[in-house]
């Protein structure tokens, strides 16, 4: 499953992500963790010290590698040049998928060892003293969104993504690659703006949204973000002694974090575990066809001085492939 989280700045998201990745490790199921914020700090909540958290590749840096990668023998594609963040794949491209080595995990994931486990981690990398005045966010982010755009994901095999604050990710199409977007929430009114806009925002987009409530701590809180976010509250999470030391760079081992934290971090793995069930490759690869038209229009053609719509194969669908029967 694909899963991101998203919330307003502070509101404790990547924090949360960790956990969900460190819980998903414990019951020892494979992960590639995405850090897809400008602010890095994934790497450290994951317990990295912070050289070599700061020290980990940009994937943005790799993106000619990733697209020459991706782009395969697929016919539709005249170069790699000519590929932008929201290019399908078709036949030919090459996918990703999670327990594979391949030459982008190479050169933009790092293994991180955990108390129960190991992860793949990758990162988007941060704004650089060349990118100030002349990028943005989304261009960052473009080597995520491709990679996505090529993974294909089994069931008991996630990808977890720690989105940037706020509600940028709907100036392209990454919001629509998850199976299950967690949003964190605090039992404020700021707390609960974003999720007002990523509700009407993914309404018609199909997205799964839950939320979770964090630095929850009486019934007046429960109260109010019942109030506010309705059925769409899936779990709250309260203070913790555990992370309190993990941000002093002082975690205990993982099977120590509270008792009530862990059923909340289990509620999230049932919600994206249930996901599955209603995973619809067709409206997955038409979303990601519909963004690059858009793309491609508005500023894709421009920039590449090619056809982006002719990469589109329409006889495509991304997709696991069919068992192969045994013969008996």
């Amino acid at each position: 499953m694909k899963i991101a989280f998203v919330g307003k700045g502070g509101s404790g998201k990547t924090t949360l992500s960790s956990l969900f990745i460190r819980h998903l490790a414990a019951n020892e199921s494979p992960v590639v963790a995405v850090d897809a914020d400008i602010n890095q700090h994934l790497g450290a909540a994951l317990g990295l010290p912070e050289p070599e958290a700061a020290a980990l590749p940009a994937m943005g840096a790799h993106l000619p590698l990733i697209k020459e990668y991706l782009r395969g023998s697929n016919p539709r594609i005249v170069s790699a040049d000519t590929m932008i963040k929201t290019t399908p794949p078709g036949e030919g491209s090459r996918l990703l998928r999670v327990r594979e080595d391949n030459p982008v995990y190479e050169a933009c994931a790092r293994t991180v060892g955990l108390d129960d486990g190991e992860i793949r981690l990758m990162a988007t990398g941060p704004f650089t003293e060349s990118d100030l005045g002349v990028s943005c966010y989304h261009s960052k982010v473009g080597a995520v969104e491709l990679c996505l755009n090529h993974l294909v994901d089994g069931v008991d095999e996630y990808v977890v993504v720690d989105m940037t604050a706020g509600s940028d990710s709907f100036a392209s199409g990454l919001f629509t690659r998850f199976d299950m977007t967690f949003l964190v929430a605090e039992p404020t009114l700021k707390g609960v703006s974003v999720y007002r806009q990523y509700k009407e925002y993914a309404r018609d987009f199909g997205v799964a949204l839950k939320v979770v409530g964090n630095k929850v701590q009486g019934q007046d809180d429960l109260d109010f973000l019942r109030a506010e976010v309705g059925d769409d509250l899936l779990v709250t999470v309260g203070h913790s002694n555990w992370v309190r030391a993990m941000e002093k760079g002082r975690p205990p081992r993982f099977e120590l974090l509270e008792a009530e934290n862990r059923m909340s971090l289990q509620a999230l793995q049932d919600a994206a575990d249930d996901s599955y069930a209603h995973r619809d490759w067709e409206r997955y690869t038409r979303q990601m066809v519909h963004f690059h038209l858009r793309n491609a229009e508005s500023w894709g053609n421009a920039k590449t001085g090619a056809d982006l719509a002719a990469q589109i194969d329409p006889d495509f669908v991304l997709g696991e492939p069919l068992a192969v029967p045994q013969l008996g």
